[in-house]
């Protein structure tokens, strides 16, 4: 197993953009001309996201045309329309006749409290986005959907760090496989295979870390109206050939990347989603790619914190 650039994949293009003073931005995945099956897995309690009932197995589509991640919360979700616009033009969609509708799948974060809340993704940036894919701007840490990414939220923003976007990938033989992550959790961020943390929670002094799980079991009282502020959302990248049924049980799989990586992960204040798309014909066996979709995201994770600088007054991994 050899790790490879997340830019290896035949029929995959990515672009970014992103607002930096506003503290938002989106990252744009195109799966081709023909578009590629997709797959769905969301284990957070507050996610947003457009058109993910399209990723069903008994909805009728068996190919989609773009995944956006994007920033702005429930607002970011315009950005798709930009992404519709760009492919339209491009002849890339489902064939109605008088035109090509495309089918795009969205995915936000909440990163309204980092900068400016009233600037968020749109349809506008998500355009711009698509044009840098055509030369490929991709680069891990605060940059498109990472853009206000942050993690260690359990005591709110003055305690938290700064996170951003990440990447990972590896080939074994003709088969590859490999994720990109916008990492803006509420719990604390692990490196699984040394047991390292890598960023979380902060104590008062802003250099030692507290510890986000044992503080959740601190107390066991009920609390109304939790504040849903956090999400990591990811998408699973191989070039063997599954149908959307297998590839939402391979994003399924790869949300144990999550649990390794993230500490605590799947709460009712996260929105954790997971994406997987096939893009080529290598034949692989299901549980073998889903083994190590959940690596290569845990490997993802821990580089979008490593990959971060310090921001909007958020200090990094790298930095501390």
């Amino acid at each position: 197993m050899k790790e490879i650039p997340i830019t290896s994949f035949d029929n995959l293009q990515i672009g970014q953009a992103e607002n930096t003073a506003a503290g938002t931005g989106c990252t744009v995945v195109l799966l081709g001309k023909d578009g590629a099956p997709a797959g769905l897995d969301v284990r957070g309690g507050g996610p947003a996201s457009r058109e993910s009932e399209l990723l069903k197995p008994l909805a009728a589509a068996q190919v989609i045309h773009a995944i956006v991640l994007a920033g702005g919360s429930a607002f970011g979700l315009d950005a798709a329309g930009g992404v519709m616009r760009y492919l339209e033009e491009h002849g890339i969609g489902f064939d109605v006749g008088m035109t090509k509708v495309p089918l795009v799948c969205q995915s936000d974060l909440f990163d309204l409290t980092v900068a400016d809340a009233r600037t968020r993704p749109d349809a506008a940036m998500a355009y711009a986005a698509c044009v840098n894919a055509e030369t490929g701007n991709y680069r891990d840490g605060n940059h498109g959907a990472g853009t206000g990414a942050t993690v260690g939220k359990l005591l709110g923003m003055d305690h938290c760090m700064k996170s951003g976007i990440g990447s990972y990938a590896v080939q074994v033989g003709p088969l590859q496989v490999g994720a990109v992550v916008a990492v803006n959790a509420l719990g604390d961020i692990y490196d699984y295979e040394t047991g390292r943390k890598a960023a979380g929670l902060l104590a008062d002094d802003g250099r030692t870390f507290l510890d986000s799980e044992l503080l959740a079991l601190q107390s066991i009282e009920v609390k109304e109206n939790k504040f849903v502020g956090n999400t990591t959302i990811g998408v699973v990248f191989t070039n063997a050939r599954f149908d959307k049924s297998r590839l939402c049980k391979i994003a399924g799989m790869a949300q144990d990347g999550y649990a390794r990586a993230i500490r605590p992960v799947h709460t009712s204040m996260d929105g954790d989603s997971i994406y997987a798309v096939s893009l080529g014909d290598v034949p692989a066996d299901l549980d073998a790619v889903g083994v190590i979709g959940a690596r290569v995201m845990a490997k993802a994770i821990v580089r979008a914190v490593e990959a971060a600088d310090s921001a909007y007054g958020f200090p990094a991994a790298r930095d501390m």
